[in-house]
């Protein structure tokens, strides 16, 4: 189970890198450990694309590792946090994608220009903004949990983003979706004229219509099939 369990941290990652997640050594994906011992989490100082199970750690909620070699990443408590606050969450999402940053620190609203932002919107996305410093203690580590509430994701201002799902996968393919969604709608503002988006009734039947169950595992599997060969097996299963 464990070996799964790295496997599919270091697709994540692979698959965060090539959607434009990565940022030299920083931002990390962890899936929670199916025994309730803490998070599944890539090492520090490695890239996104550089993430194999080997590099990939089981870190406590006190941030003890485990299993696994290397350097903990420092702001493990988002991860371990959030697992506490939600246990519907089985996987979190870390990055800092550029348009998504952007947006955030713009002090915008997410707004359905396109399809993507209907996975998140309605509710607006909450903004965290107590810090923009790294997220190195327990009790910030609440306050994004806190601040993420029962939504699908999270902007940490002038910082990054946050997603979580039911799994792992589904994290993923939600931080890829809003890192589009708000580069679309950056695309769209620099166009000028006078933007529209979807009223809330029509974005949660695009929600049911276009992002069911089935729907978001098939984008998981396809963006592992882009990923360049060799990239990491893992279970395809989003459920």
């Amino acid at each position: 189970m464990s070996n799964d369990v790295r496997e599919l941290v270091a697709a994540s990652s692979h698959v965060l890198a090539a959607a434009g997640h990565d940022d030299l050594i920083w931002g990390h994906s962890s899936a929670r450990d199916p025994d309730g011992r803490g998070v599944w989490i890539k090492s520090a100082e490695w890239g996104l694309d550089e993430v194999t199970a080997a590099r990939v750690q089981l870190v406590a909620p006190d941030g003890t590792v485990l299993s696994g070699d290397g350097v903990a990443h420092s702001e493990y408590p988002i991860h371990t946090e959030i697992m506490a606050a939600r246990p519907d969450v089985g996987g979190v999402v870390h990055t800092h994608p550029p348009h998504a940053v952007a947006l955030a620190a713009a002090g915008l609203p997410l707004r359905p220009v396109s399809h993507a932002a209907n996975y998140f919107v309605p509710p607006d996305v909450p903004a965290f903004t107590d810090t923009a410093d790294l997220i190195l203690t327990r009790d910030l580590g609440r306050s994004v949990a806190r601040t993420l509430g029962e939504a699908r994701a999270v902007f940490l201002v002038n910082h990054g983003i946050v997603t979580v799902g039911a799994t792992l996968q589904q994290a993923t393919v939600a931080a890829v979706l809003l890192e589009r969604a708000c580069a679309q709608q950056l695309l769209t503002a620099a166009a000028g004229g006078e933007p529209s988006w979807s009223r809330p009734e029509e974005s949660l039947s695009k929600r049911e219509h276009i992002y069911h169950d089935r729907a978001v595992s098939a984008v998981w599997d396809h963006l592992v099939r882009r990923l360049p060969d060799p990239h990491p097996h893992t279970p395809t299963d989003t459920h």
